[in-house]
């Protein structure tokens, strides 16, 4: 298939067979996002998203798991969902489970009813961006939910028996409030106990709309130190058994193991990392370009080398 913008999925389905249905993003609103505003949403017809399940079949392909794109699959109607669904077991009866983006609202607007039906056609991981732990942050960056309705939502899809991970980021919430971050993103998770967290911690992308409230003061933005605090802060307060994988793409440290029993080491590497930055200048994660080809501001820098 000739696949339009970036290819986007969370590092869990690096191995899975990326089946696009959409293009672009149906929300597309969050201030602090690059990865479609460049693209017109538009769903994709079935008989192209059948030709490419034709295309992998023919060429010997028989994937286990299969991931649904592009941002926010699950936010397609059910009926529509179950279609793709039906199709996918005809070519590859042996998939074990079938993976997408959802949002918040996209879930709010399936019945329970409807969650069931795909659960049990396949459905099993759904990634939510939660992002931060306090409303004001979420409300201010135009998350499609608040809190009260992101509690909802995984409590809804658990009893579903759908699983749900946990995106996140560091330094959202803005210079001096990491720690306030933490804290209420801590209590979240440990309420409503995602499989898996991953905290993309936050890229200050000089082309979003974040980036004119930084230009005119509204946003200060935290720096990539108060960012590893935050980090740490976090990790110390998570109770409950998760799977978490942590990026600070800017400056190259990553951090993942399993909470709570890797809690040491993994803090023990945060550790290190703060005292080294402690005795520099502050550093900014200001970046441009699309998604994966980002350059750093100022030296041009790709921030990630292939």
């Amino acid at each position: 298939m000739d696949y339009e913008g970036q290819i986007c999925r969370a590092p869990m389905e690096r191995s899975a067979f990326m089946l696009p249905v959409m293009v672009g993003c149906s929300y597309n609103r969050c201030k602090f996002c690059n990865l479609f505003r460049h693209l017109t949403y538009r769903e994709l017809p079935m008989d192209k998203i059948e030709g490419e399940l034709r295309r992998v079949k023919q060429a010997g392909g028989s994937p286990k798991k299969i991931f649904l794109g592009d941002g926010n699959a699950f936010g397609l109607k059910t009926e529509r969902l179950l279609q793709i669904l039906e199709r996918i077991h005809a070519y590859f009866p042996e998939c074990m489970c079938i993976n997408m983006d959802a949002t918040v609202t996209s879930i709010r607007q399936k019945s329970d009813r409807e969650l069931e039906l795909l659960y049990d056609s396949g459905v099993r991981h759904l990634y939510l961006g939660i992002e931060s732990g306090l409303d004001d942050v979420l409300s201010f960056m135009e998350k499609d939910h608040d809190l009260l309705q992101a509690y909802e939502a995984a409590a809804r899809l658990q009893k579903a028996g759908l699983v749900y991970d946990a995106h996140i980021m560091t330094g959202v919430a803005g210079k001096g409030r990491g720690q306030e971050n933490a804290k209420a993103l801590a209590e979240f998770l440990n309420r409503t106990g995602p499989a898996h967290v991953v905290n993309f911690s936050m890229f200050l992308h000089k082309e979003v709309p974040l980036y004119r409230h930084i230009a005119d003061g509204t946003y200060i933005p935290a720096d990539e130190l108060e960012n590893l605090k935050e980090e740490r802060t976090l990790l110390k307060l998570i109770k409950t058994e998760l799977l978490y994988d942590g990026f600070h793409d800017y400056i190259e440290v990553r951090v993942r193991g399993r909470l709570p029993v890797d809690q040491e080491k993994m803090t023990g590497k945060l550790d290190r990392v703060i005292s080294e930055y402690e005795g520099r200048g502050p550093v900014y994660s200001y970046v441009q370009g699309e998604c994966p080809d980002l350059e750093r501001c100022g030296d041009l820098e790709k921030v990630w080398s292939i």
